[in-house]
């Protein structure tokens, strides 16, 4: 016997939702942003040092890193000329060092086949050695202020928890979803976009977090199909906690009569 197909599930964020979540997320980041030192700039290529350095690792461990980086190889030119080995001494105690051979091979390349000009359009940036859909999206809004779409960890979270509960974000379909959901949401202009980016990913690490999610002082839980879940939850916990308390003690060996309806 056939299994019957299970219906398309429309994941279309409708326009006054997606005003009302970028209305909240944009006014929370104006108040709450971390003063980081990448978000000062839009050289293309600090944006792209600062972004392979904080691919699976913590800003608060990039931002020495990052500052002795661009101190000893401030700008495209010095990077390519570098030895490899200076290149690995000035990445050593960051870990991952795939980042630092594909930044060095990246900064080759630009500056021998492309006048040492990053590309500002994210198709020509995942071109580039080590550049894959986040980064370009990444540069291409942070340095460019192109009106691009970004999905990365903190993202993808924000993104799922809100608008669709029922998408495991690790998967290929799922994180697929998540890059058409993030598509739907970007505002008009690439200026704007910058703010919104920074936003989406401002929440993800501060609040919207993968272990604790604090939607206590989360600015999009009106809109965030995840919050009455774990609404429930949390009341249903104290349900039974409540019951718990509550209950009679047991005598110590002996157990209490199970009755069932």
């Amino acid at each position: 016997m056939a299994k019957r197909r299970l219906p398309p599930i429309d994941l279309t964020v409708a326009p006054d939702a997606a005003t009302a979540f970028r209305r909240r997320l944009h006014a929370w980041f104006k108040k709450h942003s971390r003063d980081l030192p990448w978000r000062k700039t839009r050289d293309p290529y600090r944006i792209l040092v600062s972004e392979l350095m904080l691919q699976q690792t913590q800003v608060s461990r990039v931002l020495d890193f990052y500052r002795r980086f661009l101190d000893r190889f401030p700008d495209l030119y010095s990077l390519a000329d570098a030895r490899p080995k200076k290149v690995m001494q000035a990445w050593e105690g960051l870990g991952y060092y795939a980042r630092a051979r594909n930044l060095h091979a990246l900064a080759k390349h630009v500056t021998t086949e492309q006048d040492g000009v990053i590309p500002s359009e994210p198709i020509a940036l995942r071109e580039l050695p080590g550049v894959g859909a986040y980064t370009a999206g990444a540069v291409a809004s942070f340095a460019y202020e192109k009106r691009a779409a970004l999905v990365d960890t903190n993202v993808a979270r924000v993104l799922q928890r809100v608008f669709a509960p029922h998408l495991h974000p690790k998967s290929g379909p799922g994180l697929k979803q998540l890059w058409l959901i993030a598509e739907q949401l970007l505002p008009r202009t690439g200026k704007t976009t910058w703010t919104h980016n920074q936003a989406l990913m401002e929440l993800g690490a501060l609040v919207c977090t993968a272990r604790v999610p604090r939607c206590g002082i989360c600015p999009v839980t009106a809109g965030c199909a995840t919050f009455p879940l774990l609404e429930a939850a949390g009341e249903a916990a104290a349900v039974q906690s409540a019951a718990k308390a509550d209950a009679p003690p047991t005598p110590k060996g002996k157990r209490r009569a199970i009755t069932r309806g």
